[in-house]
Formats: C-alpha cells, structure tokens, sequence
C-alpha cells in the first residue's frame, strides 16, 4: 500500500506547495484546511474542510484516517495585525490546542511514522533581540514564550508514547503565491504595485533603511519536508531552511518593477500595514479593469502586508540586526536543493498574474 500522507494547513504557502510535491511522487494525500487548497497538479486528492480550533469537529473528521502514516503540519493561527500577537499567551495556547485537536485522534487510530513540524526565526528571537550570526540549530533553546516551544514539547512527548519520529523546519521568510495568508510577500508587492499604476505614481521602494535578508521558496521547504518523511537522518532533528543566499530588498525593487510591468520610482517610505487597506476602492476599480479574479484586497493580503513592514524594516531608524541562519546541516544531513530568490519573487509574480489574481503586465 502507498503510504497516505495527511497535510494540514494545506491552503497555506508550505502546505499547498507539499500537497503538489508528494502528489508528484505518488503519495495518497489528504489535504486538511478550511479552504480547498489551490495547486498546480493535476491528480487527485482528499480535501477535507476542517477548522482546527474545533475540537469535536476536528475528532469527527480525522477519527476514522487509520490510512494515514505520515503527517505535515503548517496550520498557524495569528492574531489580526500580526505582530503584537506573537507574544501574547492566548495566540500560543491556540496553536497548540490546533496541533493537539489533530494529532490526538489520528493517533487513537493511525500507526503514524513521521511527523512534520513547522517554526521559523522567531525560535531565535528574531522579533525580540539580536540573533547570533548565524544562527544554528544545536543553540540552546532561546528563553521566551513562543508557540513553537509548547508545540515540539508535545510532539516529542507524543513521538515517545506512540513511537513516530519527527522533523522540525525553521525556515526563513517563505515565498510562493497564496494569497490571504499571514506571511507572503509577491501578493503584497504585486497589489502595491498594481495600485501605484492605477494611481500614476512610480513604484518606489516602501520600506526602511537598508536590510539585508534570506528568504526560501515555498518549493523547497515542500521538498525538504518531503525529503524528511523517509529519511532517517533527518529523525528527531531541526532543520533551518533557506534558499542558500542572502538579498537586499532594494536589489530586488527593479526586478519586481519589471516583472510587473511598472515604472521604477525613488525610495518612497509607506507602511503598507497601514496604506493598502486605505485603497480597497482603487484595487476594486483595478479588477473591473483587468477581468481578475473578484477578490477584495483584503482577500488577497490576509495579515501578509503587516508582516512586509517588518520584513522592510519600515520605521527603522537604525538598520536591524541581521538575521542570518545556517543551513550546513541540513546540507550535511543530504537535503543540498537551492533557488535563486529574484527568480523566485520573479516566477510567483508571474504565477499570480496567470491566475488573475494581479493585472498583467503590459
């Protein structure tokens, strides 16, 4: 029988990326997510439409999956605005009820091998103090409250009782196409832009000083993950993930000017957080114009416009620490797959404007 992986948070950027991965190697899949993920293969899958904030909605779906042995986990709950959220306790009790709603019945029922788990730079505290550079996995754990912590205690202590091993992945600011999610930037830009041609104005870069990052495509966290379910080095172990190099935001701008199809302008600092949903009115003008698709600005920016003034160090008055992390060992561990991170933020504007999701570039 073919093993039978279920990936919940499936309409998310890593979620729908590995449903489309392990369908291309054959794999059943059962897509857990509220929303029926949009992805590019064509073969067949589960969806199932469960909120996992729902404990007994969540038992009545998921108690009968004795199928499933492997499972990939990328649900997220946060708080709308973002960021003042990632330290408040209730956001972190959430999250874990979500992981727990899931795992517990799959568990009563499913003999699972392999589970995988998602965090991010935030385990190093990114958003409270200065990283160490780079950071690496083996660091001991970095003494604050976060959601990921409640979340890889519980799931070591489950993988000890029922016997699956486990993968964590820290990926560092993932890109693809989804849009109304909390952290993807190509829909933001993509919008920014679309409303400065509207608007005659030039496409100026919006953020702060200069701010030197890593960023990982959504395809390759998909293919780690996958990599991860059946190979034993990767049992038990963190994993940071990036697409091998570093950019600067400003580098980027005239690549995304020309993918778009806009004129480049002056540094022009504007906290989208705060502009973009100021011009709800003009992006509805924009999708009468150009037939896409009819989604509201808010549909398209989920809480992923608050995450670009902290990705764009908007306000910044000081550059930010850098925020650098090592990803020798998951080279080591065999897993060697990396992008080009323009051609990346290239190819998934490319991807939205196909899918009338942003005008076309004319």
């Amino acid at each position: 029988m073919a093993d039978t992986v279920l990936i919940a948070g499936a309409s998310g950027l890593v979620g729908a990326a590995t449903v489309d991965k392990f369908l291309d190697d054959g794999w059943e899949v059962i897509a857990v997510s509220r929303r029926r993920p949009e992805v590019f293969s064509d073969k067949p899958f589960q969806h199932l439409p469960v909120d996992l904030q729902d404990e007994a909605g969540a038992r009545a779906a998921l108690g009968g999956l004795s199928q499933v042995t492997h499972v990939v986990y990328t649900a997220v709950y946060e708080k709308p605005g973002l960021i003042a959220g990632w330290t408040e306790q209730d956001q972190m009790d959430t999250n874990l009820a979500m992981l727990r709603n899931l795992i517990e019945p799959l568990t009563e029922v499913a003999d699972l091998k392999h589970v995988s788990l998602l965090q991010g730079t935030k385990a190093y505290g990114i958003h409270l103090h200065p990283m160490p550079v780079p950071a690496r996995e083996r660091f001991p754990r970095d003494d604050h409250a976060n959601f990921y912590w409640l979340q890889e205690d519980y799931i070591k202590d489950k993988s000890a009782a029922k016997g699956f091993d486990f993968t964590i992945f820290r990926p560092q600011l993932i890109v693809g196409p989804n849009t109304g999610v909390v952290m993807n930037l190509p829909p933001v830009i993509g919008v920014y832009a679309a409303i400065c041609k509207e608007e005659g104005r030039p496409f100026g870069f919006p953020g702060g000083i200069p701010y030197v990052w890593e960023a990982v495509d959504c395809r390759l966290v998909a293919g780690a993950i996958r990599w991860a379910a059946e190979t034993p080095a990767a049992a038990g172990q963190h994993f940071n993930l990036t697409n091998g190099e570093v950019f600067a935001w400003r580098d980027l701008w005239p690549a995304f000017a020309e993918e778009l199809g806009v004129e480049l302008g002056p540094d022009e600092p504007v906290s989208l957080g705060e502009y973009l949903p100021t011009k709800a009115d003009v992006w509805d003008k924009i999708v009468a114009k150009y037939g896409l698709r009819q989604n509201s600005i808010t549909d398209i920016l989920g809480e992923s416009h608050y995450y670009a003034d902290f990705c764009m160090a908007y306000g910044a008055e000081e550059p930010p620490p850098p925020a650098f992390v090592s990803t020798v060992k998951i080279k080591q561990a065999g897993f060697t797959e990396t992008w080009d991170t323009e051609e990346s933020f290239r190819h998934w504007l490319r991807v939205l404007i196909e899918r009338r999701i942003l005008p076309p570039a004319k």
